[in-house]
């Protein structure tokens, strides 16, 4: 038997009542649950090309649900149930989806600047040309999410958690991910311009052609994170955690990483000229020796650079 689906189920536009408007939504709702619970008369919801602008959908139940061409500006669907729904080519502006379910979700070409996402789960969503500019993610879940060419920039991402999160030419400018985990994170050619990511977890993670300028990392961890070919440079490190972490290559230039620790690092053509490196702990003469220091290098010792092999200047002060 055919897949039942019902395509704008309700009036289009917002000047046909907001009661039939209602009224219809319910109807769908309910006829959508029924799918859900493969009953025959149920019937999948599809809003293609319908406005739901200031819909209130709290807590609804539209798992597998479908939005192609959709208006949902400023729409309420706190904690809803969109699990495994695909919303394609939609406007999300300003929607309030805080807590709710987007796992394994499907969003492309859409925009969601402005959304309230806070504490919503995206994990195992797949994110494709999604503009999430200047939106509040604090808390939220994005665990196994593929991430694909999106904005975040101006975007809160406090205390959210990518895991393991592939993530591909994305740009994290100006976001606040303070205390994020990003733990075995895989990022490439992504770009974090000026964020916030002060007590951030990058352990083991996989951040390699990432451009940092001038972002705040304080105490952030970095522990066998792979940094390669990544420029960090007028960034604020200092007491982060880059132990045994790949830094090859790595633009270092003007950074403050004081009292970083570094053991087992890897430095090898690291650029370190003019970064601040006062009492950075576990460094080997071996490390400063591979990486490229001059004379506004500021050494462990507190002594400037460069490094001369044999002068103890490894040691903190």
């Amino acid at each position: 038997m055919p897949e039942r689906t019902v395509q704008r189920p309700f009036p289009a536009r917002p000047d046909q009542g907001g009661l039939s408007r209602t009224y219809a939504l319910r109807r769908v709702v309910e006829a959508h649950m029924a799918w859900l619970a493969q009953r025959p008369d149920g019937v999948r919801a599809d809003f293609s090309g319908a406005t739901l602008s200031d819909a209130s959908l709290e807590g609804v139940n539209l798992s597998r649900a479908i939005f192609r061409t959709t208006s949902l500006l400023e729409a309420v669907l706190i904690g809803a149930d969109l699990t495994g729904a695909v919303i394609e080519n939609s406007d999300l502006r300003q929607a309030s989806l805080s807590r709710a379910d987007l796992a394994g979700a499907s969003l492309a070409n859409s925009d969601c600047s402005l959304c309230l996402l806070e504490g919503a789960n995206l994990s195992e969503a797949s994110l494709q040309h999604i503009s999430f500019r200047r939106s509040n993610l604090g808390a939220a879940r994005l665990l196994e999410a593929r991430i694909q060419d999106c904005d975040f920039r101006g975007a809160v991402l406090r205390d959210a958690g990518l895991n393991h999160a592939e993530v591909f030419d994305t740009s994290f400018g100006d976001a606040n991910l303070e205390g994020a985990v990003l733990y075995h994170a895989r990022m490439q050619l992504c770009r974090f311009v000026g964020a916030a990511a002060t007590d951030a977890n990058f352990g083991s993670a996989r951040l390699q052609n990432c451009d940092f300028r001038g972002a705040s990392l304080s105490g952030s961890k970095f522990f066998r994170a792979d940094l390669s070919q990544s420029s960090l440079g007028r960034s604020v490190m200092a007491g982060c955690d880059l132990r045994e972490a790949k830094l090859s290559g790595v633009d270092l230039n003007r950074t403050n990483l004081m009292s970083a620790q570094f053991d087992e690092a890897v430095l090898f053509a690291a650029d370190l000229r003019g970064a601040n490196l006062r009492g950075a702990r576990g460094m080997s003469s071996l490390q400063l020796s591979q990486a490229r220091t001059d004379s506004d290098t500021t050494l462990p010792n507190g002594s400037r650079g460069p490094y001369l092999r044999g002068s103890g200047a490894e040691k903190p002060g």
